[in-house]
């Protein structure tokens, strides 16, 4: 009995110090990636700033575009798990538009790095995961926008321009917010609420018009 539990204890430390690890690297990336930027940070820079051995580093990532993805998958998880579920609680086409803002936008304030990570390395990003990042963060809106044309929640209007009009203010808005929140982060809530109100409100000004169009 006390040998197991030793085991269990002792998987469990294991198990606290891999994510501790992996935490410290991924934090290290990230200062190295503010500071040098993307393609200037090496390896070596990052490992420096862990305390860490170098053989530690690879236990955890093969090399820099690694850390990069992991970042990414990260933020695109969380915000396209968001996204999805509060679209799909609108009850009116306003709210089905502000969510969808809201989510992006609360993901970007709160994480901006990523966001102006992504943006400036849109190669990079590219061989990575096949498409830029508002593309990667918007992969479930198409899905849902069909299913809100269906309930009867969006006008039946020109599918690939709505998504195609979205995806226009959201990224730039998001760009804009990204390094605001970046210089203030403090405010990055207040922010992201801010663009998102915006947002919805030019939004929302031209769908009717849009959709009394022949």
């Amino acid at each position: 009995m006390d040998t197991l539990q030793s085991s269990e204890e002792a998987a469990g430390k294991r198990e606290q110090n891999r994510i501790r690890n992996r935490r410290a690297i991924l934090h290290a990336a990230r200062e190295c990636f503010r500071e040098r930027g993307y393609e200037n940070s090496t390896i070596r820079d990052i490992v420096r700033r862990t305390g860490l051995a170098a053989g530690t580093f690879y236990n955890y990532f093969s090399s820099k575009q690694d850390i990069f993805a992991a970042l990414l998958t990260d933020f695109l998880t969380n915000l396209n798990n968001n996204l999805s579920q509060q679209r799909r609680a609108a009850d009116n086409p306003e709210d089905f538009i502000h969510y969808a803002y809201l989510a992006l936008y609360t993901a970007t304030a709160r994480d901006p790095l990523v966001y102006e990570l992504a943006h400036r390395n849109d190669r990079a990003l590219r061989e990575l995961f096949g498409s830029d990042i508002l593309g990667l963060a918007m992969l479930s809106l198409e899905e849902d926008v069909r299913e809100a044309m269906e309930r009867g929640l969006l006008p039946r209007i020109e599918y690939e321009y709505l998504c195609a009009a979205f995806f226009g203010v959201a990224y730039e808005t998001s760009l804009t917010l990204a390094r605001r929140a970046h210089s203030n982060p403090e405010s990055a809530d207040a922010e992201a609420l801010t663009a998102t109100r915006f947002s919805t409100a030019l939004f929302m000004g031209g769908l009717p018009q849009v959709a009394a169009l022949p």
